[in-house]
């Protein structure tokens, strides 16, 4: 019998790209439809079955973030995306993805239609999905024609999604005899809501779109809680923690499939680092899944003896410290339950000259730099810097969110009070991946920054940057005793981070996107680490660490780029709290200074000051950096 030879994908993205911008639950545009990504319960795997990464700290920040939700979970484990089949005889693997909306509009000719007021619209057929004839839609003189998919859907805070019930929402006359003879009228190119309409050709009933973008507004119906991307008929309770009644569901949003806030990803992720039981966690690792149903220590000696790979792998460690090892990982337990920022930054600051291992399969590896290059107005500001080698970051997808996206503090944990969309009926993996590369971490003295946080002016700037604060968690209804303002210690440091980003990428030819952050600011210290965030061999060419020996050049150079703005001074003139621009987050900040590409900042682009970094046309005194010490 010939071989069931593989289907071709309609599509190809790249792993890193799941885990951002087209996880379970995205919506993706094709060729010729568009779709929405499955959740991991439609995930095909080679025989060889999934690739494991292993990170016993990002696996325990997981299970303690969906543990309140899952009451049932016992351990998670991270696996990297499928990839795609080379044999073409194979069985196929990759990530199954639903058509997504069931709503198209048919691309006939030009039809104009004239309101009574006169004015001249576009009108485009509107039609299900299930009303099509072998994928094109049949006019009455049964001539097809093209379709595409409608531009809008619905969708909730809690990424419920679904389609607009298009019959209900132009309300029909109770004469009418056709719900589904729909038109979409379109008066102009701008796409303002308010010039599109939908009508019934059969009753003449017609409603604006703009209906469904109105503060509150019913136009579109409760949430029924769908979830697509699980399955055809999958759902759950849909409810919005704000109502007075705590059953009530969200009203559903107008969405367009195409916008920003259509998704979100929820990540997180942490840098691989060395600790004193760092080679038992490695070995126990290669040989894990031989050992995880061991019930005592009489079943590891007896693999010891028994299996030869087991026996050579674990040949340096006696069978106590491997029963301990397995027994922490069999119950989910982490030996530190310190913050993700606060064991990397111990680490960076160890005492130690060298920090891991300078070998090829090392996952870290940093040295001390010498500070005696410093200039005068730096020695009393930083205290380190470190060239990181080689480092390693893991990143897992555990959720996503519609409209706004997630916070996670400046410890980088996440708020375990917020529910995400599930990305699996009931996760016990999640999909994950792994980036080599290399750094630079600069520390801050901590006196120099408590005295700079104490004085007048400081206090002063960051009493308007909390006032905008507060009317940015206002209008979202975010409590403020959950998510707490960072404070001007955090905005300093990463303001000057985004300085720094654009000065190293004009200098040493790293492109901006190419790097990415990682701010730590509490009582555990205060720094930077700027590295390679690419999965391509952009991350390892050693750049970085070159640029680090004469950081402080580019320090300065950032310092410069800092102090003026091509928007000056309405940039530097900005204040948080002011409601006719709502930049809330923002003090001396915008596209032509601070604000970098979203994949290599942590915090979305907000946050930022110059104002804080350097003496800016519109404020002064308030600077970490002022101009007098240069």
């Amino acid at each position: 019998m010939k071989p069931k030879t593989q289907r071709p994908a309609d599509g190809q993205i790249r792993q890193s790209q799941i885990l951002s911008t087209f996880g379970p639950g995205a919506m993706v545009d094709l060729p010729d439809a568009s779709v929405l990504i499955g959740g991991l319960n439609h995930w095909k795997f080679n025989r060889d079955g999934k690739r494991e990464i292993v990170e016993a700290r990002l696996s325990h920040k997981i299970y303690d973030r969906l543990k309140p939700q899952y009451p049932d979970l016992t351990q998670i484990r991270l696996y990297e995306p499928p990839e795609n089949s080379q044999d073409s005889d194979g069985i196929t693997t990759g990530i199954t993805a639903f058509t997504f909306p069931a709503w198209f509009v048919a691309q006939t000719e030009t039809a104009s239609w004239k309101a009574p007021t006169g004015k001249a619209y576009r009108s485009r057929p509107l039609i299900k999905y299930g009303r099509l004839v072998k994928g094109k839609y049949e006019d009455d003189d049964r001539v097809k024609h093209s379709v595409v998919p409608v531009r809008f859907v619905q969708a909730c805070p809690n990424g419920h999604i679904s389609d607009i019930e298009w019959s209900s929402f132009v309300q029909h006359k109770e004469t009418c005899q056709s719900r589904y003879s729909l038109r979409l009228d379109e008066g102009s190119a701008s796409g303002d809501f308010a010039d599109i309409f939908v009508r019934c050709t059969s009753c003449g009933a017609r409603r604006p779109l703009s209906d469904a973008t109105l503060p509150n507004s019913k136009a579109l119906g409760l949430c029924q809680g769908r979830l697509p991307w699980l399955g055809k008929d999958e759902h759950e309770p849909c409810v919005d923690p704000n109502s007075d009644n705590k059953s009530k569901p969200y009203l559903n949003r107008l969405l367009v499939r195409s916008a920003s806030n259509a998704y979100f990803a929820q990540n997180l992720s942490v840098i691989s680092l060395p600790d004193s039981n760092q080679k038992l966690r490695d070995a126990v690792s290669q040989v894990y899944r031989d050992l995880e149903l061991a019930e005592n220590i009489e079943e590891i000696q007896f693999f010891l003896k028994k299996i030869p790979r087991i026996t050579e792998v674990l040949k340096s460690f006696n069978s106590t410290e491997i029963w301990t090892e397995v027994q922490r990982r069999q119950k989910g337990i982490q030996p530190d339950d310190k913050t993700i920022k606060q064991v990397e930054i111990e680490t960076l600051l160890s005492p130690s000259d060298e920090i891991g291992s300078d070998t090829r399969d090392s996952d870290f590896y940093a040295c001390n730099r010498s500070l005696k290059k410093l200039p005068t107005f730096l020695k009393d500001k930083i205290d380190r810097i470190v060239l990181v080698h080689r480092l390693r970051e893991v990143t897992a997808q555990i959720g996503f969110t519609r409209f706004e996206p997630f916070l996670t503090d400046i410890d980088g944990e996440l708020d375990i009070s917020v529910k995400s969309a599930p990305i699996d009926r009931e996760p016990n993996w999640f999909p994950a991946i792994e980036n080599k590369g290399e750094g630079i971490f600069i520390s801050f003295s901590k006196a120099a920054i408590e005295d700079w946080k104490d004085q007048p002016a400081v206090q002063n700037r960051a009493k308007e940057l909390v006032e905008g604060f507060n009317i940015w968690a206002k209008r979202r209804n975010i409590d403020p005793q959950k998510f707490k303002f960072p404070g001007a210690p955090y905005i300093l440091l990463h303001s000057l981070s985004h300085l720094l980003i654009t000065a190293i990428s004009l200098e040493c030819g790293y492109s901006a996107s190419a790097i990415r952050e990682r701010i730590y600011a509490g009582d555990y210290g205060y720094g930077i680490l700027l590295y390679t965030g690419s999965s391509g061999s952009e991350g390892t060419l050693g750049g970085l660490v070159e640029v680090g020996n004469r950081i402080e050049e580019l320090l300065e150079s950032a310092l410069e780029l800092g102090k003026l703005c091509s928007n000056d001074p309405v940039c530097a003139q900005h204040k948080p709290a002011a409601t006719y621009e709502e930049r809330f987050l923002h003090g001396a900040a915008c596209h032509g200074c601070l604000l970098i590409a979203e994949t290599s900042c942590e915090r979305n682009n907000e946050f930022l000051d110059r104002a804080l970094v350097i003496d800016t046309v519109g404020c002064s005194g308030s600077a970490f950096f002022p101009d007098h010490t240069h």
